[in-house]
């Protein structure tokens, strides 16, 4: 089983930046893929961006040139720099990992989730 915490969210004008983190902690072998989601009030959950345990990464095309996730695999963490904010990212943003370990077998895990407001 795998925790996840996120943090960096907040409360940030139009065209400001904010760093998300997502630290994994338990019992695993390995972390594969992670990504982040996130979901606004009354919307669907939205796939924001992926990242390979090799560090290839993909976004979905509203934050492509604003958003840029990494990951740190001997930290256990991703990261997604936001810059450029606009309204519309406005969500509760989820960290999401795929791990494997010889007792669980494959799993996927989800953070509670941090906020991010983007408003004037």
């Amino acid at each position: 089983q795998v925790q996840l915490v996120e943090s960096g969210g907040g409360l940030v004008q139009p065209g400001e930046s904010l760093r998300l983190s997502c630290a994994a902690s338990g019992r695993f072998s390995r972390i594969d893929d992670m990504g982040w989601y996130r979901q606004a009030p009354g919307k669907s959950r939205e796939l924001v961006a992926t990242v390979t345990r090799d560090g290839v990464t993909g976004y979905v095309g509203s934050v492509k040139g604003r958003f840029t996730v990494s990951r740190e695999n001997a930290k256990n963490t991703m990261y997604l720099q936001m810059n450029n904010l606009k309204p519309e990212d406005t969500a509760a943003y989820f960290c999401t990992a795929r791990s494997y370990s010889s007792v669980a077998g494959m799993r996927i895990d989800w953070g509670q989730g941090t906020q991010v407001t983007v408003s004037s």
